[in-house]
Parts: structure tokens; sequence; C-alpha cells
């Protein structure tokens, strides 16, 4: 199978990415791939990492504050477009693929229009803006939310579930020593998105210091625009700093508690592992789609939400204490998540696109 592939500008995009390659490359070891990124954001330095070919295209997202600065970015839009255009009839790709982000517009449309099989993933129970301008160029529109199929022409829907569940439940968990974490201690994981959270930084850092005398430990990962600045505070022992975790799930599997956002791929993450979580949604992304995610495992009694509105200190280490030391409750939660667990996503959406590729 030879592939074009294009998500870009945060964790939540780049790994569902990777994990449908991976798929790929597990039913078809000889296939071949071209990523299609931006150019200043993190998919630049992930993804050739892994020895996948990368191409960036000039392209930025929609300034809702200043109408004005808009004339550049659609000028970028139509440039991009036309790079992308070169870039996929060079490589002539049996599909392209969009896995969500504001570069994926220009190069699904470029595919659609050159004539080729066009596939996207959606992440999010509410799509985001690029996946519903291009979902009317695409041949098939994957799901990770049912509820998401309102928002698509039903025809063209198919639900999967998100890619990356499939493989964080396969991945070898990692040994806490590696981390210099303490394995007969409960551990609580606090990550923000892989890009991190600049408000919720400064909030934890004061945080932090009410965990001194807890009997559990702390893995307090910045994001890494944030770590430099963080690292400057001093924190309890029993608080462990990071910039980054790459393959998170492999950390997962060994804690006890997640505190985190609630982007697409993280919760389906902490759904096929089976992790406790306190959620809090990020409020400044578009059109509040975090939250809606969250309800998602809320409404199902499969993790614990708090709004950022709601955040103070006494609030969230109280909520940390009573679930770690609530067996029954973990073990009501875990229960739930077990039946929200979609087993072989990534092998749906496989299927599903052979299944588009043979179609005549």
């Amino acid at each position: 199978m030879r592939v074009v592939i294009s998500a870009g500008g945060s964790g939540g995009h780049i790994y569902p990415a990777l994990a449908i390659i991976n798929k790929i490359k597990e039913y078809e070891p000889d296939s071949e791939f071209l990523y299609i990124g931006t150019h200043n954001r993190m998919e630049k330095d992930i993804i050739p990492k892994y020895n996948i070919p990368f191409e960036s295209i000039e392209i930025y997202g929609f300034n809702r504050k200043n109408p004005f600065k808009n004339i550049k970015v659609i000028h970028k839009f139509f440039k991009a477009i036309n790079k992308s255009k070169k870039l996929i009839k060079s490589f002539n790709p049996d599909v392209v693929i969009g896995v969500g982000g504001y570069v994926t517009g220009p190069v699904l449309y470029a595919g659609h229009k050159l004539g080729y099989k066009t596939f996207i993933h959606e992440q999010n129970s509410l799509p985001g803006k690029a996946n519903k301008f291009i979902s009317k160029f695409a041949d098939k529109i994957a799901l990770s939310f049912k509820s998401s199929e309102d928002f698509f022409d039903k025809n063209k829907t198919v639900f999967t579930g998100n890619p990356c569940s499939e493989s964080a439940a396969n991945i070898k968990p990692c040994k806490l020593k590696e981390f210099n974490l303490d394995d007969n201690k409960k551990t609580v994981l606090f990550v923000m998105g892989s890009l991190g959270s600049s408000k919720i930084n400064e909030f934890l850092v004061k945080t932090m210091k009410s965990f001194k005398d807890k009997d559990y430990q702390i893995v307090f990962v910045t994001g890494n625009n944030y770590y430099e600045e963080v690292k400057k505070n001093k924190f309890p022992s029993n608080v462990f700093l990071f910039p980054y975790i790459d393959n998170m799930p492999r950390l997962m599997k060994k804690i006890d508690i997640m505190v985190t956002r609630a982007g697409a791929s993280t919760l389906s993450e902490i759904i096929s592992i089976n992790v406790p979580s306190i959620l809090i949604p990020s409020p400044y992304v578009a059109e509040n789609h975090q939250y809606k995610n969250a309800l998602d495992l809320i409404n199902n009694n499969a993790a614990i939400m708090i709004e950022e509105k709601d955040l103070k200190k006494d609030v969230l280490v109280k909520t940390i204490d009573e679930l770690i030391n609530d067996d029954k409750k973990i073990k009501s939660i875990k229960n739930n998540l077990k039946k929200m667990y979609i087993e072989d996503s990534a092998t749906k959406i496989y299927n599903e696109l052979r299944k588009l590729i043979d179609r005549k």
C-alpha cells in the first residue's frame, strides 16, 4: 500500500496517524508512506524519528481575534494546496489519509482534486473545522465517537474508535525505576496534553507542595515548552518532573491515577488501559470539544471531571486522596472503562482502507 498521510499540531492528531501507519505496516510490511505536516509544529520533530519520509507545507489556522490576518492565512492555504498537489502526484499513492489538524485541509483537498481515494479519521466527539471542511471531499470517514455521525454524511461514516486505543493496549509497560520511581508506591500522573498548559502548570506548581507528606508519588509532565520555567521551582521529594514522555501508555500501565486534559487520543488510551482518571477539560479549544469528549466517560461513570473554573488546590488534592484510597471506586471505574473499550480500532481502520482502495 502506498499512503500519503497528514496530521499535525498536537500529539492528539500525530499519534493516531502513527497508529494507523503501524497497523498498515503490520499487514503490509512493504507499504510506503509520505507524511505531510506543518513546517513549525511538533510533527516535524516526531515523524522523522520513526524513519517516515516527511514533507512540510506552510499553513496556519484561522485567526479568530484578528480577521485581517486571515488574508495571509488564505494566501498560504492556496500555496499549500499547490505544493500538496505536487507532492501527492509525485508520490502517486493508493490513498490520502487525514488524521486531524488544519494541515489536513489542503492535503486532502489536493488529493481529492487529483482523483485519489481520500480517507479521514475524526478523533473528537465534536468534529474540528478542518474535518468538517474536508469531509465533503472524503470518500470515507472513520469516527472515534458514535455521536460524531450527526455531523457527517452517514453514507460515508464508519465507527472504528481511536486507533491509539489498540496500540496502547498492546504496548509493553515500562518499569517505574526507569523514571527513578518507587515500584512499591502508588503513583499519580499529571499530564496536560502533548503541548502542556501554562495556566494549569502555574496552578500545579503551587499545588505540588500539598503532596509533600502523601504516601504516593507524583509524575508531573510539564510539556516541552514549560519545563525550563517550571523546574526553577522547588518540589517535594516525591514529585518527579519531566518535560515530555514518549510512548506515554507504557507508563500509564503502571500508574494508579491520571490527572489530565480530555483530548480524544488521551481518552482512548485511558479507556484501553483502564486508567482511573480525573479529567480537567481545556476550555480554550474550539467549541469546548474537550468537555464534550469528557462527558462520554462521565456519563458512563468511567472518570471524574473537574472543570477548570472549579479547580482549586484543596478540591484537586481531596479528589485524588479520596479516589486513590477507595478500592471499590477504582474497581467500578475500571469495569466501566472495560465496557467502553473497542478492541480492534486500528485493525478496523486498516480494513476500511483496504476496502476503499480495492473499490472500483
